[in-house]
């Protein structure tokens, strides 16, 4: 019994070799070409329907994708099946989420919200050596290719593979045949400038297509004894449509990857066949053209039949041809269902593996999902402290051993932001904001952040803070802050500016606090505050003021934007308690002008979303409770979903009344076929107050404003353009870009 099994498994692993060696070994060059890379399904489709057995693949770019994929052991219908429903845009955005962010680094963005990626250290601005740093394209590969281990040979797949790429240093193609399959398809398709080079055994890897862009010379040289060469590159344009840099560039880039498949096609004899669909006029990045290039790929593959046919086996054989590719896959799938034993951390950054260990939240003891893996490694990226977060199998004995490996960026520690706003309402100034800031992060052991930082425009403030985590894993922190600000208050009356008054103000605060989730924080803490409010045309001079105490801040945010949210809820509550004291010049030491007072802030924001629609709840209210009448520590209320019929920030109050509905319509992706950002066909309903005096305080004062607007949320910051009117005629057309709240 025990040899007739062993005679059985030998008949099922055996018929690749033996019709290998009865047969001439068939080989199959894909070259690169981007999103045109789905006519090399077209041409597998056409091969498996014809019964011809493939022995050695290799790929440049998105050919290196395909034949990985072939090479794994999917068929040709798997293959299809994943790229159309797999979302390529995502793979050329490296943003992390708004609401994978944590707390403090929400608010960052929302007030910094050009991203600029520059840094400074060792006397130098430094860049990222491309665009795009390649952390979605890596999850998007992996995605695809299931959590195989990092493999000792390539030809232990279920067909031996190459992947073609270019070492950045010398311009010479190299050829990947072992480890990680991910990091070999990413190496092979670094776009140059787009991508940021890979780094394999020390070597600065980019795109195959510069070296080699079609490898029918690696395909003979794996065994090959006739090439099946599939061309999908681009054909240079002409000079009419060299009319941008960009197009230089492309322009450039073909002639290097054509030069490279020139050469390759000189190697191809009388046996080899030469498969080009008809793919010129499609673009290489737009993959909504996907569906369009595979049956173009199939066409083509159809129209070399002649030849194709010799290379045909029985249906038996290919039968059997498949069972042994399936059997050779099955040594590494089988092993992703073996539970985790242990995840090593190759942590090139500051940040602790407690926090690492953490944020991944995977449990030794059971098996690993391609779900559980990237949701895990989206939360370590999400610590917006890397550059890359990759993640390699290995599998032993006892189970599998999952290696995290860690970059931090390379153009930090220290860090330039650079925030922007303008809103106009084309009746009064218009209000610019321009915020700089620089941070120096690492400054302790745990984590300790210095961000100094400058806003002129509407507001003008120079101001330093100081973050240090408490412990390890960032839970406990302390927070000192220190801003000098000069700040117009604007009095209006029927929308028109009245007078003005100046104020200069230092302001400080000391706190320690606890990040009770990802999401939310809790600080207390003590305040102080001195400064002058000033007006030339006020009879009675400037006031001099101070106040000191304690606060309590509380917050929760997991909105997915800030001004045109479709999900989350922000949440903020904050309590002042303070001693306030204020100076005439005309009555100075006036015993009544010292006081004591307590404010609270409350604020919310909600979304909902369904389909391409969204309903957006705002709710606003503070008050200020104290002895005397008069207060510096003011709400505003005025402006875009903020009464939106007035001027921004036109009433001003020590206490405040504000509630909003908002629905959105996301036109652009309903209608216009916009993909890459929501154009949003937008209505408002507001009411709101502020009163001087709390015992004033009354729901009928409340003004009733509504707005129809058009919004889109970029990655450079939303932008707006829309009509608001108030039940008491106050009227605006507003336009803004950049942040507003």
């Amino acid at each position: 019994m025990k040899h007739c099994v062993i005679a059985f498994c030998f008949l099922l692993l055996s018929p690749l070799d033996i019709n290998a060696t009865e047969r001439p070994k068939i080989g199959l060059a894909l070259s690169g070409g981007g999103a045109k890379g789905a006519a090399h399904v077209g041409v597998l489709k056409v091969l498996e329907g014809k019964n011809i057995p493939i022995d050695y693949i290799a790929g440049t770019s998105i050919g290196a994708y395909v034949g990985g994929m072939y090479a794994l052991g999917y068929s040709a219908a798997e293959i299809e099946a994943i790229m159309m429903n797999t979302d390529w845009e995502k793979g050329y955005s490296d943003t992390i989420p708004r609401q994978s962010l944590s707390f403090k680094d929400k608010e960052t963005r929302d007030k910094y919200n050009i991203p600029i990626n520059i840094g400074y250290s060792d006397d130098e601005v430094k860049l990222p050596r491309g665009l795009l740093r390649g952390q979605s394209m890596s999850q998007l590969l992996r995605s695809s290719t299931n959590l195989i281990e990092q493999l000792g040979s390539f030809d232990d797949l279920s067909i031996p593979f190459r992947a073609v790429a270019t070492d950045l240093t010398t311009g010479e193609a190299v050829v990947l045949d072992s480890g990680s399959i991910v990091a070999a398809m990413q190496a092979s398709a670094s776009v140059p400038g787009a991508l940021q080079p890979a780094v394999i055994d020390g070597r600065l890897l980019v795109d195959g297509g510069i070296a080699n862009n079609m490898p029918i010379d690696i395909v003979k040289q794996m065994g090959a004894d006739i090439v099946i060469a599939v061309d999908i590159g681009s054909p240079l344009v002409g000079a009419a449509q060299l009319d941008s840099s960009i197009a230089v560039l492309n322009q450039l880039s073909t002639i290097l990857t054509n030069a490279s498949s020139k050469k390759q096609k000189a190697l191809l004899d009388a046996n080899d066949i030469l498969i080009r669909p008809k793919i010129d006029d499609l673009s290489t990045t737009d993959f909504s053209i996907m569906p369009i290039a595979l049956p173009l790929g199939e066409i083509a593959a159809r129209e070399k039949s002649a030849h194709l046919d010799k290379l045909a086996v029985s249906r038996s054989d290919f039968r059997q041809y498949l069972v042994a590719k399936k059997q050779k896959s099955s040594q590494w799938s089988s092993e992703i269902k073996r539970p985790l034993v242990k995840v090593v951390y190759d942590n090139h950054s500051n940040v602790s593996e407690k926090l690492l260990a953490e944020s991944l939240a995977l449990t030794p003891g059971e098996p690993v999902t391609t779900a559980s893996l990237e949701a895990g490694i989206k939360r370590v990226y999400a610590l917006d402290k890397f550059e890359r977060v990759d993640a390699e199998f290995t599998d032993t004995d006892a189970g599998r051993v999952l290696t995290v490996t860690t970059k931090a960026k390379s153009w930090g520690p220290n860090y330039f932001d650079l925030g922007f706003s303008w809103e106009d309402d084309f009746s009064l100034d218009s209000v610019v904001s321009l915020d700089f800031a620089y941070a120096m992060t690492n400054v302790t052991e745990n984590g300790g952040e210095w961000r100094n930082e400058i806003s002129l425009g509407f507001d003008k403030l120079l101001g330093s803070e100081f973050y240090q985590p408490l412990s390890k894993d960032q839970t406990y922190f302390s927070r000192a802050q220190f801003e000098y600000e000069l700040k117009d208050w604007a009095f209006f009356e029927n929308n028109s500016r009245v007078f003005e008054l100046k104020q200069t103000s230092y302001h400080t605060e000391i706190g320690v606090g606890i990040n009770y989730t990802h999401n939310g924080m809790i600080e207390l803490g003590l305040v102080g505050e001195i400064g002058e409010l000033k007006n030339d045309f006020w009879g009675l001079g400037g006031v001099d003021y101070s106040g000191y105490g304690g606060y309590f801040k509380f917050a929760y945010d997991d909105l997915n934007s800030i001004s045109f949210p479709t999900s989350g809820n922000r949440f903020t509550f904050n309590v002042f308690f303070r001693k306030e004291k204020y100076e005439l010049d005309q009555a100075v030491d006036d015993p009544n002008a010292s006081s004591f007072s307590i404010q609270y802030e409350a604020d919310w924001r909600g979304a909902l979303g369904f389909g391409n629609h969204a309903l957006v709840g705002i709710a606003s209210l503070a008050t200020v409770d104290k002895d005397g009448t008069f207060t510096v520590n003011v709400s505003e209320l005025g402006g875009f979903l903020n009464l939106s019929g007035y001027h921004k920030n036109a009433l001003y109050g020590s206490h405040k009344v504000f509630g909003a509905f908002v629905y959105q319509y996301d036109l652009g992706r309903d209608v216009l076929g916009m993909t890459e950002y929501p154009l949003y066909l937008g209505t408002s309903l507001e009411a709101g107050n502020v009163w001087t005096q709390k015992d004033n305080v009354s729901l009928s004062d409340l003004i009733y404003s509504g707005s129809l607007f058009l919004g889109i949320d970029t990655g450079v910051g939303p932008a707006a353009l829309g009509f608001g009117a108030s039940d008491d005629g106050e009227k605006t057309v507003f336009l803004f870009i950049g942040k507003n709240w």
